[in-house]
């Protein structure tokens, strides 16, 4: 049996049914100081756009509002989807996050739109902004250069700071890029876990080392509820099996609190497209999570774990995150 790896957070910043996004943002960075004090490595919250159960869509604010109440953590996007920005103005918004909390910042970066279409036409997203994608990788790792050449334009105060890249995905494009960039993959197995295991094969079979990484170095995403009884931590799950089955619907509301019997919610097919969203799903009793993981440890090889643990009482999610911890034997900062 294989060493316990490190253990991350993927914050969804969910606004809840009775509440609003003040409450969800509050909440946050409650979580991250929890996980600050747990020991998780990092702390990160992803771009989603026109949800409005998702209060994250600024997201180097929410990491700034985050990052206040918190000392060691890690703190980075899980992503950003670079097609919707100029990377200039993205070297600008990190390299702030740099200059405020140094050492700690990572840059996780994404292709996929993180919205619909007619949401891209009013962020002004230029058509076929995905297919430049590795270039506007290489431009924004660009302005973070130390500013020790003759220039006139550099993205201030980003040139010269620390912050580690991250290339993030659901398929093949994102493993073969970041293998030929030479940085950490992070896989979106939470929610398309279909080609994690061809895609971190891919990865790395093909990655060659760079300034930042000299081996590979991926992350698996996981969705994980823990709690005392496997009957409270299903209870729990269903929160985000409603969630996915409300994308099914097109019916994507807040986030809602759990019921007892999920089969009630959902019709047999909707249970077998949501089953298989969340394949990757560790749910049950601290004993039950951490030997959900490590069979997932052993099948993956992966380096890092980074959790969703997507409950809608924050009690209950408290609790989560911190029977998880104690059951992977995370070391409380």
């Amino acid at each position: 049996m294989t060493d316990n790896i490190t253990l991350s957070l993927l914050d969804l910043v969910r606004v809840r049914e009775g509440f609003d996004a003040a409450n969800a943002l509050s909440e946050a960075q409650s979580i991250a100081t929890v996980a600050d004090r747990l020991g998780y490595h990092r702390y990160w919250v992803a771009e989603h756009h026109n949800m409005e159960s998702i209060a994250s869509a600024a997201t180097a604010v929410v990491l700034a509002h985050a990052g206040q109440h918190t000392k060691r953590i890690r703190i980075g996007s899980g992503g950003i989807m670079l097609p919707n920005h100029s990377p200039y103005i993205i070297a600008e918004q990190f390299g702030t996050l740099a200059s405020l909390f140094p050492g700690r910042v990572d840059l996780g970066l994404g292709r996929a739109p993180g919205t619909d279409q007619a949401t891209l036409r009013a962020i002004r997203t230029p058509v076929g902004a995905a297919e430049r994608f590795p270039q506007e990788v290489m431009e924004l790792m660009h302005w973070f250069a130390p500013a020790d050449e003759p220039g006139y334009i550099r993205a201030w105060p980003a040139a010269g700071t620390e912050v580690d890249f991250w290339i993030l995905g659901s398929s093949e494009f994102g493993a073969m890029l970041a293998a030929k960039l030479g940085l950490p993959y992070g896989f979106a197995s939470h929610f398309a876990p279909d080609y994690l295991d061809e895609a971190l094969h891919i990865y790395r079979s093909r990655f060659k080392p760079s300034a930042q990484r000299n081996t590979p170095w991926a992350m698996v995403g996981v969705n994980v509820i823990c709690a005392e009884t496997s009957a409270e931590a299903r209870r729990l799950f269903t929160t985000a099996q409603m969630s996915f089955t409300g994308i099914f619907r097109g019916a994507r509301g807040l986030s809602q609190p759990p019921i007892d019997d999920i089969s009630t919610y959902w019709n047999i097919r909707e249970e077998s497209q949501v089953s298989r969203m969340l394949g990757c799903a560790v749910v049950g009793t601290p004993d039950e999570v951490k030997a959900g993981l490590k069979a997932l440890q052993l099948r993956t090889l992966a380096d890092e774990f980074i959790i969703v643990s997507d409950i809608w009482d924050p009690a209950a999610r408290r609790r989560s995150l911190e029977l998880t911890a104690q059951a992977w034997g995370l070391s409380a900062a």
